[in-house]
This record gives structure tokens, C-alpha cells and sequence, in this order.
């Protein structure tokens, strides 16, 4: 039960950086619309936790307008699916009716006026569409989350493989939990943040065979890096059925990567949130169970043509 009068509206609740910024925020007192696409046990379960669970469409106006009836600040997160532009426009006129406060607005670190990928130029055409409102707006912009070490994994095998198309590329992977402290805390206090662009990494920069060494140290077993090409990823993903507007994305981004788009580090975690954010051997430690598996979401075989 809510101890406060705020209401936060989180869309993409279900989501990694959604659910967790949900749970944190009725932890500190606070009403939570939980904004989901379909009611299924990850909504049910943020509805046990006390969140208002509405299901919905963000290309429906009438949707996102009725969600966000007495809320303060919202969570604007859209996935890589074709309609970015489409919510982002439902959200602005949404939040501007409704008087909101602040939009906190899920972007990414390849956003950007000339990029390749068609989802990073819509994210960066999403971000100057938001900040025409009459709200306040913060974009952030975080390098691959620390999940992508799953969606890349092969296991079953000595030594389990991370098999990614980033050849020599370095970032410093961040968790979802720890956005998700950065975006429970911008949306509490939203005035320093207004108009600012937050580019958000984890606490150390690495290649892909440092993520393995890392990995190795974690799972207490022999991780190696293997680098496959962007066409056999892209190739593999299109197998599996994957759409074509992710699969654009995901390639254009590997490309990105290789070119150091995605590299970098920074303080902003722990400025904002007062708590470091977890290094790959904490978050890979703290979610071992999601490595029994013999292959993450989008882990391409090495050999696959």
C-alpha cells in the first residue's frame, strides 16, 4: 500500500529496468501504474508487490491518456519494435494533458541524428520530439546492458562460449538494476535532470575475452570468447525468425560497437544513486541460475552459416 500521494506511471513494466524501477519505487511508499503490453505472471507479480497493473498499447492514444490520469512523472520505455515515433508522440500529448511533471525517457547510447540502425535514429528523433514538451525530460542513454552476457551464451559444453559479433570492442556492461536506481531516482527528483542526456555504463570498461575472464572467475568454470561475424549473426537471428526491424538494429549496433560507439565509463550511477553499480562478476554471480541454459536468446553458433 502506498504512504505517499505521488504517483509514477513505469512504462514497460514487465521489462528489466520497468519492473525493478516499479518494486523500488512502491518499496520507498509510492503509487505505481504499471504500464504493461499483456497480463501475464510477470505482471501478475507486480501487481502482488501493490502496482495498478494496466495493460495497453503505446500506439493507442486512448491507452496512454487514461494510464496516465493523476500521475506525477513517468517512464517512457519503448522496445525495438517497430511505433517509436508513434508512442513517443502518444506519450508527449498524454503528459502534456495531463499536467505531468517529468519524463524520464529510455534511449540509447548509438542514438543519433546519422545512425545506421533505424531504431538508434528514431530513439535520437524520440528524444528531440519529448523535449518540445511542456514537462521536464531526461534521456538516458546506457551501452549494452549486462543481460546481453545471457543473450550470448552457449553452455553446455567445457568450456561454455560467449558467442557475440563485437570483435575487439570494449564497453563497460551495466545492469538493469542499476538504471533502474538511476530512473527511480531522476523520477523522485526530477529538477537537476531536467534536459540532461545521460550516457550510463557499469564500473569497468572491457573486451569481450575480459567478459569471459570475468565470467570464468564467477560461474567457477572455463568461459571463452568467440567472436562470429555480423552477417552470420544477423543471418542466424533471421533463421530463428527474429523480425527484420531487430535484426537491422542489432547488426547496425554490433558495427557501432566495433567502432567504439559503445565504449566508455563513467560516475554517473553513483553521483545519481549514492551506490556503485555492479561489476560483470557481480551481476553474472547474482543471476547464475540464467546460465543453465545451453543457449541465450540470441547466441549464434560460431559454425552456423
Amino acid at each position: 500500500m502506498s504512504t505517499s500521494d505521488r504517483r509514477f506511471l513505469i512504462t514497460g513494466a514487465a521489462g528489466k529496468t520497468g519492473a525493478a524501477t516499479t518494486r523500488l519505487l512502491l518499496e520507498q511508499g509510492h503509487a505505481v501504474t504499471a504500464f504493461v503490453y499483456r497480463e501475464d505472471e510477470r505482471s501478475h507479480a507486480l501487481a502482488r508487490a501493490g502496482a495498478d497493473v494496466v495493460a495497453g498499447d503505446l500506439r493507442d492514444f486512448r491507452d496512454v491518456s487514461a494510464a496516465m490520469v493523476g500521475v506525477e512523472s513517468v517512464y517512457f520505455c519503448y522496445p525495438v519494435e517497430p511505433g517509436l515515433i508513434e508512442a513517443t508522440v502518444n506519450v508527449a500529448q498524454a503528459a502534456a494533458e495531463a499536467g505531468v511533471d517529468a519524463v524520464v525517457d529510455m534511449s540509447q547510447v548509438s542514438a543519433r541524428r546519422d545512425a545506421k540502425s533505424n531504431a538508434a535514429r528514431q530513439h535520437w528523433i524520440a528524444e528531440r520530439l519529448l523535449d518540445r514538451g511542456p514537462f521536464r525530460t531526461t534521456h538516458l542513454r546506457p551501452t549494452f546492458f549486462a543481460e546481453w552476457i545471457n543473450w550470448g551464451w552457449l553452455g553446455g559444453g567445457e568450456p561454455g562460449v560467449l558467442a557475440l559479433p563485437f570483435g575487439a570492442g570494449r564497453h563497460a556492461p551495466i545492469a538493469g538494476d542499476d538504471q533502474a536506481r538511476v530512473i527511480a531516482a531522476v523520477l523522485t527528483h526530477p529538477a537537476p535532470h531536467d534536459r540532461q542526456i545521460y550516457p550510463l555504463y557499469g564500473p569497468v570498461e572491457m573486451n569481450h575475452d575480459e567478459i569471459a575472464a570475468a565470467m570464468s572467475r564467477a560461474l567457477g568454470t572455463a568461459v571463452r570468447y568467440e567472436p562470429i561475424s555480423v552477417e552470420t549473426f544477423q543471418a542466424g537471428l533471421l533463421a530463428r525468425g527474429v523480425s527484420q526491424h531487430l535484426v537491422q538494429h542489432l547488426g547496425n549496433v554490433a558495427v557501432d560497437y566495433r567502432n567504439g560507439i559503445f565504449a566508455g565509463t563513467n560516475n554517473l550511477v553513483e553521483v545519481i544513486t549514492a551506490q556503485p553499480p555492479m561489476t560483470v562478476e557481480d551481476y553474472v554471480a547474482a543471476n547464475r541460475e540464467t546460465f543453465d541454459v545451453e543457449a541465450g536468446r540470441f547466441a549464434i553458433a560460431p559454425t552456423a552459416a
